[in-house]
């Protein structure tokens, strides 16, 4: 595998597909410490594992994003998009957060999934969501009462949540046991309330009690609770004004400065554990305030411009903030010596550190990881000095960097969790920009039809499609692995054939085209929509109008969603196969006839009792070979228990046929992966699960049925479907892969095969091109592809290590990486290869100008 391969690239950069600005990002709160229980330190000894990252954009959609890695330690692609909430057209999402959805289940170490959290968000308007991250729809919604909501926050308790209201009022509401109800509204100001915190919460000590044998049961309830005391909002009228939780009403004041008589906006504020309130407001200034008697104790001007945001370190030390100027600054509490004080002790004071310009436009949110909690000094939150902490910031150039942000330390060494480089300190890390979306759940918004030479790609609420013509032959002595790649000319090269603008209730979350151009498939969180396509010189487009009733008899009658997300037809286009949003099911649909009708509902994802812990019961046996459920063996109850009533509710957001048309291969969010039979349209097998989500699912079309199935963490696992087992070539291959494809920064988003390999030709080399935003990777797969030493040969001798062949060595690997930012990729025909990209240069051009001063003397 050594030779080079020729390719001829379409090299795409018409598609318009503009990924939307981030506006919220929020990482889920951590358990308040045990008050009584004297043992349960709020310290944490063991590294916490990393938490789930919201991402909230413009458009109202909410990407859930995972920890590529083990939860607890480090990852070169950091977080990888695993579930997109898309949010109703039009919306906009202005503020996130997350509270713990019954706090007293968990302890003070632990970190909280998602199935222990709520999910709250607004938009701009007087409406506040909580969403079901399991079903990806909005739970249920609640008005403010007071118009627009600018500004929420959830007390450290996780029992109530504070909104700054258009009409100036603070609005709290329960939390309590699952709900969500009006609890109280505080006195109403003549300003808007543009951003909210709360204080640290007291400590409430049980009363002790003589309790006798019968009044037992009563100390149940003398728990330890916490006590909200005081909250802190900045308003449109340039104050701060400090809040009485008990009574509703303002205890304080405090006046911020002006130019020129004009009003000055705090757009963000933060309290300490010591109850030092931050603030920052549009004349770029940070101020940092004494909440005893509200008094200003430092005044920075960190800013040339707005100050939008600001996220405190995990133990209070530190302070980021950042805005329209696009720097993120750094304020840290250092000591100082005091010559006033007899007794010799350290003075503390805030100090501006460090600035770092990280994005090219404005920056609208930030967030740390472990999160701070907001707690007195005598219960303060500690951490692993060890393990860096990490900042996470997104704004209007749409994509989220991740910066390690520890202080500088002489004690011990501290691990970089990004592996970015051996420096973890905010000031001379390097960051990492994680990719932006190329559409909903990390699955990619663009789709091929190779027959038809076709390139759709959906937006919020339409899809357009191009035609790529045929280019000239090949010139054979280019080289596209080591040279400039054989492009087609761009003039005449492709042209736009249909543009649609569809009316949806959300935006849409999933597509599909057919290889032969003939079918056209998109759908939002509520409907499915099939178009029948004839795209020659007179375009003519024919929606199914009763495909959403063809699907209602086969839906639960409760369910009424039709909605899809995924999609895919047999190579031959004569069905469509797609799992439903809401009910779980996939669907085999007939469209050879003269109307669409479902062949075959498979409800085997809706399984319940064959999880344990995200993980099926069944695993890999010793040999090698997999337990699995045979089509004719489905009442195997070791397997698949008596269904249970309330079945399970996943996402299957992965999915694909093998290119003879035999085999489907579905994947949801629960890590559980199936195998049906299109022939027999039957269930075949199921696999077990893995410790992550699949990524990527594939068939190699030399072998169709070979399953290859790629991760977040870009690991591999090739599987046989026909003889269910993990083949030895296979496990050999996949813990023999390179380095460099491994800890590649961004996670593998597709793997594409050339349609030659599939010939059967002896001479036609067997490799996949597997692709990242930033890269692509080929790599041998094939039982006759070159293996590194095995395992038995690395433990006969220590002289092993040194002979294994290094990446640069390798004779199947070839990684590039000069095209950027890639939307898709994939085969035309043979030696054909069409590659669409989204330069971020492109995407900015769309935006307003970013923030400049012009300096004297600079040009």
């Amino acid at each position: 595998m050594g030779e080079s391969a020729t390719l001829a690239v379409h090299r795409c950069r018409f598609v318009d597909y503009t990924p939307s600005a981030i506006t919220a990002v929020a990482f889920p709160p951590l358990p308040l410490p045990s008050i009584s229980d004297k043992s349960k330190s709020p310290s944490v000894k063991q590294p916490l594992c990393f938490g789930t990252l919201a991402v909230g954009h413009a458009n109202g959609n909410i990407d859930l994003c995972e920890w590529a890695g083990e939860r607890d330690q480090q990852s070169t692609q950091a977080w990888v998009i695993r579930k997109t909430l898309p949010g109703p057209h039009p919306s906009k999402v202005d503020s996130l957060a997350f509270v713990l959805r019954y706090p007293d289940d968990l302890t003070a170490d632990d970190t909280p999934s998602c199935s222990d959290l709520r999910l709250f968000s607004s938009g701009g308007g007087s409406d506040l969501l909580e969403w079901d991250v399991d079903r990806a729809c909005v739970k249920r919604t609640i008005n403010s009462q007071g118009g627009s909501i600018w500004c929420m926050a959830a007390n450290p308790a996780s029992s109530l949540l504070a909104l700054g209201c258009e009409d100036g009022s603070v609005r709290l509401l329960s939390l309590v046991n699952d709900t969500l109800t009006h609890y109280r509204r505080f006195d109403r100001l003549k300003c808007r309330v543009l951003s909210i915190a709360w204080g640290p919460p007291i400590p409430q000590y049980p009363q002790k009690k003589n309790i006798d044998r019968g009044h037992d049961s009563d100390s149940d309830d003398e728990e330890d609770t916490w006590t909200d005391a005081w909250l802190v909002t900045g308003s449109s009228d340039s104050s701060i004004r400090k809040w009485d939780v008990a009574t509703g009403r303002v205890v304080d004041r405090m006046g911020m400065d002006k130019i020129r008589g004009e009003r000055t906006l705090v757009w963000t504020v933060g309290v300490l554990g010591d109850g030092t309130i931050v603030s920052g407001d549009s004349l770029g200034i940070v101020k940092f305030w004494d909440s005893r008697t509200c008094t200003q104790l430092h005044s920075f001007q960190g800013h040339g411009a707005d100050v939008l945001c600001l996220a405190i370190g995990p133990e209070g030390n530190t302070v980021f903030t950042s805005g329209v100027d696009q720097k993120i600054t750094l304020f840290s509490l250092v000591k100082t010596g005091n010559s006033d004080n007899t007794s010799g002790t350290l003075t503390r004071r805030w100090v501006q550190s460090c600035s770092r310009r990280m994005h090219s436009h404005d920056v609208r949110a930030l967030a740390t990881w472990p999160p701070y909690t907001v707690l007195p000094s005598s219960h303060k939150r500690r951490f692993p000095i060890e393990i860096s902490p990490i900042l996470a910031s997104g704004g209007l150039d749409m994509s989220v960097v991740v910066t390690p942000a520890a202080l500088p330390s002489t004690i011990v060494k501290v691990i970089n969790p990004l592996s970015t480089s051996a420096h973890c300190t905010f000031e001379d890390s390097y960051h990492r920009r994680l990719a932006y979306s190329a559409g909903a759940s990390g699955v990619p918004a663009v789709q091929v039809a190779r027959k038809a030479r076709l390139i759709s790609c959906i937006r919020d609420s339409g899809v357009s499609i191009w035609r790529v013509k045929a280019g000239p032959s090949i010139n054979d002595d280019t080289d596209s692995q080591d040279a400039d790649p054989t492009h087609f000319p761009e003039s005449s090269a492709w042209e736009k054939v249909l543009e649609m603008d569809l009316n949806v209730h959300t935006n849409l979350v999933a597509s599909g085209i057919s290889d032969d151009g003939r079918w056209l498939v998109v759908s939002d969180l509520y409907e499915t929509k099939l178009f029948s396509l004839t795209l020659n010189d007179n375009h003519v487009v024919r929606r199914i109008r009763d495909f959403s009733s063809i699907l209602q008899v086969h839906l639960p009658s409760s369910d009424t969603s039709t909605g899809g997300q995924a999609f895919r037809f047999t190579p031959d286009s004569s069905k469509l196969v797609m799992s439903t949003m809401a009910s779980s099911y996939v669907l085999v649909i007939d469209l050879a006839g003269e109307k669409p009708r479902v062949l075959r509902r498979f409800d085997q994802h809706r399984s319940k009792n064959s999880i344990v812990h995200d993980r099926v019961i069944k695993g890999c046996k010793s040999d090698g070979d997999v337990d699995m459920v045979d089509a004719t063996n489905n009442d195997d109850c070791s397997v698949y228990p008596q269904k249970s009533s309330t079945p399970a509710v996943v996402s299957i957001l992965r999915m694909s046929i093998s290119p003879d048309g035999q085999w489907l291969a579905t994947s949801d969010d629960h890590a559980r992966t199936h195998i049906f039979n299109l022939d027999s349209i039957q269930h075949h097998s199921v696999l077990p699960t893995f410790a992550k989500p699949t990524q990527v699912l594939a068939f190699d079309p030399r072998q169709p049925n070979i399953l290859i199935m790629a991760f977040p963490d870009n690991s591999l696992q090739v599987y046989n479907v026909e003889s269910r087992q993990f083949p030895a070539w296979g496990k050999e291959f996949c813990s023999n892969l390179p380095k460099r494809f491994t800890h590649a920064h961004d996670p593998v988003l597709g793997v594409a095969f050339d349609i030659a390999s599939a010939s059967g030709s002896d001479v036609v080399p067997q490799y996949a091109l597997f692709w990242g935003s930033t890269w692509i990777c080929k790599l041998s797969v094939s039982d006759s592809a070159p293996r590194s030493l095995t395992k038995k040969r690395r433990r006969e001798s220590t002289k092993a290590s040194s002979l294994l062949p290094t990446d640069d060595t390798r004779g199947d690997l070839r990684i590039i990486t000069h095209y950027r930012p890639i939307l898709y990729l994939d085969f035309l025909a043979s030696g054909e290869l069409v590659v669409v990209e989204r330069p971020l240069v492109d995407v900015l051009s769309h935006l307003p100008p970013a923030y400049f001063k012009h300096k004297y003397g600079a040009s």
